[in-house]
């Protein structure tokens, strides 16, 4: 592997690493077996995290002011059948942007990203695990 390979290689780890999807320890053996030249490819290495890595999922919590509660968790790939019109959600009475929505989903933002308290006592929250 030629230094320009070996240094995209290691950017392209760092970025699995920052977005969440490969952990610190995942990082080192795939750094690790770079520069040793493992009996593992890079590439066989990727396949075996990307097996265990999580699926990231998408939760939506509803307490409203009458006493509903709604809680609903879903897959973020399913989660993007939103913005095709294939999965029908009806969110516009909350004023939720989804396009702004999947934006922070595929930038790999984690955690809660919305959470709505109106004066009515309702509350919305969404969070991507």
């Amino acid at each position: 592997m030629s230094k320009d390979q070996l240094k995209e290689e290691r950017m392209k780890i760092l970025d699995l690493l920052s977005k969440g999807i490969i952990t610190a320890g995942d990082a080192e053996k795939l750094l690790s077996a770079m520069e040793k030249g493992s009996d593992q490819s890079y590439a066989e290495q990727q396949v075996i995290i990307n097996k265990k890595a999580p699926f990231r999922m998408l939760k939506i919590f509803v307490d409203s002011n009458d006493g509903d509660v709604v809680r609903i968790q879903i897959p973020i790939e399913f989660a993007k059948l939103l913005k095709t019109g294939k999965f029908n959600m009806n969110l516009d009475s909350s004023d939720i942007d989804i396009d702004a929505l999947l934006e922070m989903i595929n930038a790999g933002v984690v955690g809660e990203i919305v959470n709505i308290e109106s004066a009515d006592g309702d509350n919305v929250r969404i969070v991507v695990e």
